[in-house]
């Protein structure tokens, strides 16, 4: 990503020198990719700070953890005040938020930017995500809107926010692309195993999916995954080990749900989905000894099953996001950051792994009313949520009944439910936890008595034979 970054910003009139501490591979580039640009080499990080104009803007794109604050380490002795230092890598946000604070004390700025693409949108236009110091965006500004993504003739890249907003983005954007990528997988399977189709007409219905309201990235390219074939002429994907990897991004988004008390419930199930699948030696050993259903042949109306699916998708989709914003939300709260929901979907819809069309709705819901507490709010995506429902809860039950696991359409569905539920069961839950703990409850509005006083907290002698003092309440 790092050759290709630098080439791309070549391309756009900007003179850029590469570094690499494998001084070989600069020589290589330079002889090979790089040869007859402007790009120059720089075989030490001195050599690099000489040749850079003030204020300097140095990209760091290394594996996130130590190794970024080991090059930050050995920049600073060759930075003057007011050098950038930018990491483009996928580092953790809070990482990010105590670079900011470090840096700047020392004079320095820091910007710590997502970047998404992979190889391809690095080398002719990723979606780029910076924040940190925010008297660094008019110096990177142009370099990084002309670098990025262009969608109908606005450039994938904003300024996010400050200190680590710009990794936290990122986090998110990664976390709704685990969703995205085991929705697309669940889709395959009930297609696969449910209706006993070929990959080849599989991505035939992936391919016209794509012509309408999922029109994206991923769906394409599992289309294009699908209709691959081994030399055998035996579908590529049917030789791979089920047993999927991950780098920890939507890990840090399910645990920054739960750190800030939000249900984003689709990513978290994404993840653990990866985790089961991981398992795949005791998954071989426990499908010999326990059974599920016995599968029947499926003897409705295959079209209005295909269609049903289409929109179960879709629906699930408008869940992932949704919560995914909402995370957000809490988090700017928290951190003081002011973020542009508009902005983010907006440089979400080209040179990232989650564009779509469907970016393009999220822009237009949230350029209409910017403080909007959630999509399913909002007049498109409520209507659209509502037109899928009756397909999206067939497909979930034929699911069910066929024992073909889908937890990230099951949990989407289920958030959904919940959400729209004025009065869940938690009362009961409530009275579980001051039965056994005293952890106490607050009454109902209307329902108060002598006993019951609105906005107290209550402790009720359940039993007769417990005490009358309850314990602190606080939130974990």
């Amino acid at each position: 990503m790092g050759q290709n970054l630098i080439l791309n910003m070549n391309d756009k009139g900007f003179t850029v020198v590469a570094y690499n501490r494998t001084t070989s591979k600069v020589d290589s580039f330079l002889a090979n990719e790089a040869k007859g640009t402007k790009v120059q080499g720089a075989h030490s990080i001195q050599e690099l700070c000489a040749k850079l104009k003030t204020p300097r803007k140095i990209v760091l794109l290394v594996k996130a953890g130590p190794a970024v604050d080991s090059f930050i380490d050995q920049l600073i002795p060759y930075l003057e005040a007011g050098d950038i230092i930018i990491d483009g890598g996928n580092s953790h946000y809070p990482d990010s938020i105590r670079r900011t604070a470090e840096l700047e004390s020392k004079g320095f700025l820091f910007v710590g930017s997502g970047v998404s693409g992979g190889e391809e949108g690095a080398r002719y236009g990723p979606s780029l995500m910076p924040g940190g110091s925010p008297a660094a965006w008019p110096h990177i500004k142009p370099i990084f809107q002309a670098a990025a993504a262009q969608v109908e003739g606005e450039p994938c890249c904003d300024w996010v926010g400050e200190t680590g907003a710009g990794h936290y983005v990122k986090m998110v954007h990664n976390g709704i692309e685990y969703g995205d990528m085991q929705l697309i997988a669940e889709a395959y399977d009930i297609l696969k195993r449910g209706l006993g189709l070929p990959e080849s007409e599989i991505a035939d219905i992936f391919l016209t999916w794509n012509k309408g309201v999922l029109d994206s990235f991923l769906i394409d390219i599992t289309a294009n995954i699908l209709k691959f074939n081994d030399d055998d002429g035996q579908p590529m994907v049917t030789k791979i080990l089920d047993a999927a990897g991950q780098k920890g991004t939507g890990k840090w988004t399910a645990i920054a749900a739960l750190d800030a008390g939000m249900p984003v419930t689709l990513i978290g199930e994404a993840v653990f989905a990866r985790c089961l699948s991981s398992i795949k030696a005791e998954r071989v050993r426990a499908s010999k000894v326990i059974s599920g259903p016995q599968k029947e042949e499926f003897k409705g109306d295959k079209k209005q099953f295909i269609d049903d699916l289409e929109q179960a998708l879709y629906a699930s989709k408008i869940i992932s996001y949704a919560q995914g914003f909402m995370l957000m939300r809490e988090t700017a709260k928290e951190q003081k950051w002011n973020l542009n929901y508009a902005g983010i979907a907006r440089m979400w819809r080209g040179g990232c792994i989650i564009k779509s069309v469907f970016l393009g709705d999220i822009t237009s819901a949230y350029t209409k009313t910017s403080d909007l507490e959630s999509l399913l709010f909002d007049d498109f995506f409520n209507k659209a949520v509502h037109k899928a429902q009756p397909g999206w809860r067939r497909i979930i039950a034929q699911a069910v009944l066929w024992g073909i696991p889908t937890p990230a359409f099951s949990t989407a569905l289920a958030f959904f439910d919940g959400y729209r539920s004025e009065v869940v069961p938690a009362n009961i839950l409530q009275a579980q936890r001051d039965y056994f703990g005293a952890h106490t409850f607050r009454v109902v509005p209307g329902k108060e008595n002598a006993k019951l006083k609105a906005g107290e907290d209550i402790h009720i002698n359940w039993t007769g034979r417990g005490g009358n003092v309850s314990a602190s309440t606080y939130s974990a």
